[in-house]
């Protein structure tokens, strides 16, 4: 008499994932882009206080080396907001593909 092999959750006949899989692959995007989100929020306060600094200084001395930190500080948000938008285009790759 031949036993039956145990039956995996996490795998079908078909070769699609099953339930358990899929769980886990969701609640690991579902993080990624938590991350992301924390790490943008992150991204956002360190240039506004950096801005914020920069101004200060820039008024209080005239000296326009401060000047230069804006664009520099902005383009931080801005790489951030295009790290976020990876993360989310390649969750969404994951479930429509």
């Amino acid at each position: 008499m031949e036993q039956d092999e145990p039956v995996n959750s996490d795998t079908k006949e078909n070769g699609f994932l099953g339930n358990d899989a899929v769980s886990s692959i969701a609640q690991s995007s579902a993080i990624a882009i938590s991350d992301a989100t924390d790490n943008l929020r992150n991204l956002n306060t360190l240039s506004t206080t950096a801005i914020g600094v920069a101004l200060s200084r820039l008024i209080e001395t005239g000296d326009f080396k401060y000047a230069d930190m804006l664009p520099k500080a902005q383009s931080v948000v801005s790489d951030g907001a295009n790290n976020f938008e990876l993360v989310s285009n390649k969750v969404k790759k994951l479930f429509t593909s």
